[in-house]
């Protein structure tokens, strides 16, 4: 996949580049990255990109001339625009999964009170809100994004790893340790350490379910359950109501 990032701070965005799992999948050539700082396109002798908002209000806002020729100079619009925005569709697993699916994305980092409406109605195809608040810059919103995405791609993370990472089968993940076996008078638990292939699996299934019921219940009103997993759920639910903390799996 070529990801190309239309900003006005590439210096935000080296970093990830060039560091661990991203960075192997840029040497394996999965991953190709290009930054397009759009101040160069700006024409006036400060560069500048923003100016005050039609109508009034607080703050700037990206103008469209810089940023539409950044655009074009990419042929933006023969490809997958994304924009970060509080605005849009919120992102998924699924959504990510999608994403990953393209050989070229492009995506759009805003700043100030946003990027003018029209570069929006021109070029984007995808406005994505990583959730339900407001941050400065929109390179970490993009990072956020590109994170998710390129991770899914064919050859950057295994399979088997893939599939038991939160939100696979549409539950969070289960407790993870390494050594010690004893830390700060906190054991591993015993069935991790049994050898036992179907517990071990019985005991994430459980923890899994466990821990989706507790933080995000919405997720189990669409989550992909067979009789056992339902089984093991009901349960919980029953211990839940009764306030017992039997985990039924040592």
């Amino acid at each position: 996949m070529k990801i190309q990032i239309v900003t006005l701070f590439p210096e935000i965005l080296e970093g990830f580049f060039e560091n661990s799992i991203m960075k192997r999948a840029v040497q394996s050539g999965s991953v190709e990255y290009e930054f397009i700082n759009f101040r160069s396109f700006a024409t006036d002798k400060h560069q500048s990109c923003d100016d005050v908002p039609y109508g009034g209000g607080a703050g700037m806002v990206i103008k469209c001339d810089p940023l539409c020729k950044a655009l074009d100079s990419i042929n933006a619009k023969e490809k997958r625009v994304v924009y970060a925005s509080p605005s849009g569709k919120r992102l998924s697993q699924a959504y990510a999964e999608e994403l990953s699916k393209e050989d070229e994305l492009v995506f759009i980092c805003g700043h100030y009170e946003g990027i003018d409406q029209r570069v929006i109605d021109l070029y984007v195809d995808d406005e994505i809100s990583i959730g339900d608040y407001v941050i400065s810059s929109g390179e970490v919103s993009t990072l956020v994004i590109v994170d998710a995405v390129y991770r899914l791609i064919d050859g950057v993370i295994s399979s088997d790893s893939l599939s038991e990472e939160s939100f696979h089968g549409g539950l969070l993940e289960y407790p993870q340790y390494t050594r010690p076996e004893t830390y700060c008078s906190k054991d591993v638990p015993d069935v991790l350490l049994s050898g036992h292939h179907a517990k071990i699996g019985q005991w994430r299934l459980q923890k899994r379910l466990e821990k989706t019921l507790l933080n995000r219940p919405d997720l189990l009103e669409t989550a992909s359950l067979d009789a056992n997993s339902r089984k093991i759920l009901n349960a919980l639910k029953e211990h839940s109501a009764k306030g017992t903390g039997d985990d039924g799996c040592n």
